[in-house]
């Protein structure tokens, strides 16, 4: 029934995000238009990696889907205000060194070739620096209490796990933002576009969590068209050393072909699994 739901929720802000790009073609032209859609179809097909390690930090504490929800609450208004301040940040940045825009484009071609290479699922969240730091500021109590992210204890104020949940998810985010935002750059560095393509792209991210989380082995190829992703648009920013520029409506085309070769390998893998598995039995 969730999953249910969280499909039309899913198509609802897709409609909306269609909606507020044909708004800006009308009252923006063609250009930022394109702009838009390309911003925000990257940022919802780097959003699934991210996805893949909620995934994994809810299944490594086991928190019920009850409690995954209000995590996922706060994470996504956390995402929204660190966005802004990354978003303003970098366009500043640019603006004043310019040669930033290669660097940028080195820092997503590392993160495609580490994605490609690097095997994420022995990670040992006890040793995130933010939480680390936290610690350190706070004592964490050992037991879930309900919804609580605090709980006091003989008048003394602790942090429950799922706040300790929380800071994972946010710092998760904070790093993922080092790649998300610079490859929206690679399309367009206008603030007003940048930021509402991830706003839009955010807001479907709780939805496609419940989507993702009971059809997980049907994408088990994604995070590779999601690492080629940021290598090309790395390569899109490092080319225009060369005074290349690739044109945004290619770029969207590309990063659709990438993403549909990965959802499409991963349902033929996926069927093929499944029929082994049939056979065994």
């Amino acid at each position: 029934m969730r999953v249910k739901k969280s499909f039309f929720n899913l198509i609802f802000w897709i409609g909306l995000a269609i909606l507020f790009n044909i708004y800006i073609y009308f009252s923006m032209g063609s250009k930022p238009a394109m702009e838009f859609l390309g911003g925000y179809i990257i940022e919802m097909s780097l959003s699934l990696d991210n996805l893949f390690l909620f995934l994994m930090v809810f299944s490594t504490f086991n928190i019920s889907l009850e409690y995954q929800e209000r995590v996922l609450k706060y994470g996504i208004i956390g995402a929204m205000i660190l966005r802004l301040i990354f978003i303003l940040l970098g366009i500043g940045i640019i603006n004043k060194f310019h040669f930033i825009v290669y660097i940028f484009g080195i820092i997503l071609m590392f993160s495609g070739l580490k994605m490609m290479f690097h095997d994420d699922n022995n990670i040992d969240f006890n040793k995130n620096p933010f939480i680390r730091i936290f610690k350190k500021i706070m004592p964490v109590h050992d037991k879930l209490v309900g919804h609580n992210f605090f709980t006091r204890i003989n008048r003394k104020l602790y942090a429950t796990p799922l706040f300790i949940i929380l800071i994972i998810i946010e710092s998760s985010d904070v790093l993922f933002a080092l790649d998300s935002i610079p490859a929206i750059f690679s399309i367009t560095q206008d603030p007003f576009i940048v930021y509402t393509s991830n706003i839009f792209a955010i807001i479907c991210l709780r939805s496609m969590y419940y989507i993702l989380n009971r059809l997980n082995s049907m994408f088990k190829f994604m995070r590779y068209g999601v690492a080629l992703i940021l290598m090309f648009t790395g390569i899109k920013l490092l080319v225009l050393y060369f005074n290349i520029e690739i044109s945004v409506s290619i770029s969207i085309l590309i990063i659709l072909i990438i993403l549909l070769c990965s959802v499409l390998f991963s349902l033929i893998f996926s069927n093929d699994n499944e029929n082994k598995n049939l056979r065994i039995r």
